[in-house]
């Protein structure tokens, strides 16, 4: 199998995505693609796949294409039985194939290369297995294994973890997952790892998972443009060889940045001082030959024109290196606060079926830290959505300090339909921050301003949310939580959908911001990063 993309370009109406992007992925390369947000990672599978066709360059592809997208929308009464039915529907034709071939074979006039072909596939398939792997990929990612259950009904990790199990049974040559551990735990992050470097084809995975891309990336394609503004294919295996590498490059991008801007400084300051002359420093003595000021002049002019040609001759067109991460500076606490009590106090606290810690206190101090941790159901959103006042309790206390503000990210951006989708994001900011203004959440001196938090550029503030890439949407729900400078952070799986580079600069932020912060991540790279906060495990 093989897949080549050349110069490849695609771009949606007044905007592109893609640019000048080469690839080739054989037997045995998995390659990790990465970059911002609305940077065309999504984009890119799906034109490998072949689901949407390049404006410009080629693609040859050779052997079966598996895709595995962030969200599956499934069609009405589908169910999980279906899902199966579809991804094995390559495995089982070729057992007909092969099954045909032998009842129909003629021992002395038959084609024995077109039998050989036929078990040859049914072999790398591994066929007679198919049954067995998807049961096993289900139990292993912690999927409902009931095939009569309707996808419209299950969550959307569940989903995910369906459509996984199912792709990762079905065997094809190259493999195409977007986003892939969003929806795991770690056991089922490690189950996953051990697939992909076993896999005997191809594999393709965008992602933001900085472990994973340790593990299984034999090289990483960074789609954020470079300071010539072509994506940049790191050869070397492993995050941190990628990391270092960037890290030198956007070094190298920022001098070059700033001795340009110096030098452009430079040529405005020479060329002020130099018209200034003409009607200045060249002036001969009053009463000199009216004709010698005219020709000085015309001197003067041709010696400035030449001195503006020489220094745009020598100039470097540098475009403006990546925005990072403006963190706004949170409060711990109001001046008026005891501060020997927590912010939030939460006690014995248990919801239906989802969540139960009897004889369990969750007391949020001012500026303080909690990592929520354990496997997929154990009650992590629900302990959060609990400590927010999001959810009733069936049993249990909470108590929070009159007058704090909590900023909130779940896990799972909130789908937009009809006019919420419409708004564009500095309306929906500024219609956030009024509401909260009207019930007295928000202190009108202390307004975050989107535009300058470097989450999302005015181009895409004023673009309607429903348009946004998930990890757009995903980005504007981090600023929104942000909008009344909280005092406490409630972040649920906070690195989802986001760019390694802001994952990394969000995770720095966290540490050291003086509101208090409460975490709950699958992401296995930030847990150890935050290993000396105090840890909840929840079984």
């Amino acid at each position: 199998m093989h897949l080549i993309a050349s110069e490849l370009t695609f771009s949606y109406p007044g905007r592109p995505v893609i640019r000048g992007v080469n690839v080739g992925i054989s037997e045995g390369v998995r390659l990790g693609i990465v970059g911002e947000n609305g940077s065309g990672k999504s984009t890119l599978l799906h034109l490998l796949a072949g689901d949407l066709t390049p404006s410009g360059g080629e693609i040859r592809r050779q052997g079966t294409i598996a895709l595995v997208e962030q969200e599956l929308h499934p069609e009405p009464g589908q169910t999980i039985g279906d899902l199966v039915q579809t991804a094995l529907a390559g495995v089982r034709a070729a057992s007909a194939a092969l099954d045909e071939a032998v009842a129909a074979f003629d021992h002395e006039s038959g084609d024995l290369a077109a039998l050989q072909r036929a078990l040859a596939n049914v072999e790398h398939l591994a066929a007679w297995d198919a049954d067995r792997r998807v049961d096993v990929a289900l139990t292993r990612l912690g999927a409902p294994r009931d095939p009569a259950l309707k996808l419209a009904e299950l969550s959307v990790g569940q989903r995910f973890r369906v459509r996984l199990a199912c792709r990762l049974a079905e065997r094809s040559d190259l493999l195409l997952l977007d986003e892939p551990t969003n929806h795991l735990d770690d056991a089922a992050i490690a189950f996953l790892t051990t697939e992909l470097a076993a896999w005997r084809g191809g594999v393709v995975v965008v992602t933001h998972d900085r472990e994973l891309l340790d593990d299984v990336a034999t090289a990483i394609l960074d789609l954020d443009p470079s300071w010539d503004g072509k994506p940049v294919l790191y050869g070397q295996p492993g995050y941190l060889s990628y990391r270092f590498a960037k890290n030198q490059a956007l070094h190298r991008w920022r001098q070059r940045y700033a001795a340009e801007r110096q030098r452009a400084e430079k040529l405005a300051f020479r060329l002020d001082r130099t018209y200034e002359g003409l009607s200045d420093e060249w002036r001969p003595p009053k009463g000199s030959n009216k004709h010698r000021r005219q020709t000085g002049a015309r001197i003067h002019v041709k010696a400035a024109d030449r001195l503006v040609q020489k220094l745009e001759a020598e100039a470097i067109e540098v475009p403006v290196p990546p925005v990072e991460l403006a963190f706004p500076d949170l409060p711990a606490a109001s001046p008026d606060w005891d501060r020997s009590r927590p912010v939030i106090d939460l006690r014995s606290p248990r919801v239906g079926d989802r969540l139960d810690l009897p004889g369990t206190r969750i007391d949020i101090t001012a500026s303080g830290r909690l990592l929520i941790t354990g496997p997929n159901g154990s009650g992590k959103s629900t302990l959060l959505a609990a400590l927010g006042g999001a959810i009733k309790l069936d049993r249990g206390v909470r108590e929070v300090i009159p007058g704090a503000r909590i900023g909130v990210v779940r896990q799972e951006s909130p789908r937009l339909a009809g006019p919420a989708a419409q708004r564009t994001g500095f309306k929906a900011y500024g219609e956030e921050a009024l509401a909260l203004l009207k019930t007295g959440e928000l202190d009108p001196d202390l307004v975050v301003p989107i535009a300058a938090l470097g989450l999302l550029s005015e181009e895409e503030l004023d673009r309607p949310i429903g348009e946004l890439s998930v990890g757009r949407r995903r980005r504007f729900e981090l600023a929104r939580a942000l909008v009344h400078v909280p005092h406490v952070l409630l972040l649920d799986e906070p690195t989802n959908h986001l760019s390694i580079d802001l994952v990394d600069e969000l995770t720095r932020a966290l540490r050291v911001t003086p509101a208090a912060v409460v975490i709950a991540t699958h992401d296995r790279r930030m847990r150890d990063e935050l290993a000396d906060w105090p840890r909840l495990e929840l079984s």
